[in-house]
């Protein structure tokens, strides 16, 4: 719901433009179920021109798999969980590319903003920022298979590493909410025409803060994030390397 009104009240999404699903609706074809999921994410590239923007937003829970295809350097797929998971099985990161970033033509952007455990590499783009190094790293699949997109650009920011859990709290009102999502949509409210390298630059320091001065004098909302501390990553990955510093980072 937060997510809903950032890009209608930021980006000028209208609500036509935007799909939710979520488990509080009574309605069948929006609850989150495998099924649901995949009929969502066709449509978001459905008929795709130049010009257009697409965003994808999940929030809830990812977990990882052993990767039998060789195309991961690590050795496991990162997957979403549908609600009907335990039956009808997890969404693999070899789907959503092949789904969402393969179909993407010339002058179309996605991005995915993705809060949710072991979401690092989720959309299997082929460049990673390291953020500590100031560079792109290469997250190729070992096998060779393309994994770009059919001329487009996709961009991923994510809540943590592959291997790393993130967090969640109620800290913002009576809904859960993921610390990512809080944190990234509260830094751009506040700085428009941000661009990435500073987005994530500040998103590491109100998690820094949060670890570092514990809960001296601090809002509600950071009381109850530092009963444990933070130790999520957030990553950017994209289908082509660009300036960090200079892209301004816009929906």
């Amino acid at each position: 719901m937060n997510m809903k009104h950032f890009l209608k009240h930021h980006f000028d999404f209208h609500t036509d433009q935007i799909r939710l699903l979520t488990e509080e609706t009574d309605q069948p074809d929006l609850i989150p179920t495998k099924k649901n999921i995949e009929k969502a994410l066709s449509w978001l590239v459905e008929d795709c021109q130049s010009g257009d923007s697409l965003v994808f937003f999940y929030s809830g829970h990812g977990l990882r798999q052993p990767d039998f295809d060789n195309d991961e350097i690590d050795g496991f797929d990162e997957t979403i969980c549908p609600v009907d998971f335990e039956k009808e099985g997890m969404i693999v990161d070899n789907y959503i590319n092949d789904t969402i970033v393969r179909p993407l033509k010339a002058g179309v952007t996605l991005h995915a903003i993705v809060d949710a455990c072991h979401s690092g590499t989720v959309l299997d783009l082929v460049h990673v920022y390291n953020r500590h190094r100031g560079q792109w790293g290469d997250n190729s699949p070992p096998s060779g298979v393309d994994k770009g997109t059919s001329g487009g650009l996709a961009i991923c920011i994510s809540a943590c590493e592959d291997d790393q859990l993130a967090s969640d709290t109620s800290a913002f009102g009576s809904k859960m909410n993921g610390a990512m999502t809080f944190l990234l949509t509260d830094v751009v409210k506040s700085h428009l025409g941000i661009t990435y390298g500073n987005l994530l630059d500040k998103i590491y320091k109100r998690i820094e803060e949060v670890n570092r001065q514990g809960c001296i004098n601090k809002s509600r909302f950071l009381r109850k994030l530092c009963k444990t501390t933070i130790t999520q990553k957030p990553l950017l990955s994209s289908s082509e390397e660009f300036d960090v510093y200079k892209k301004q980072f816009r929906l």
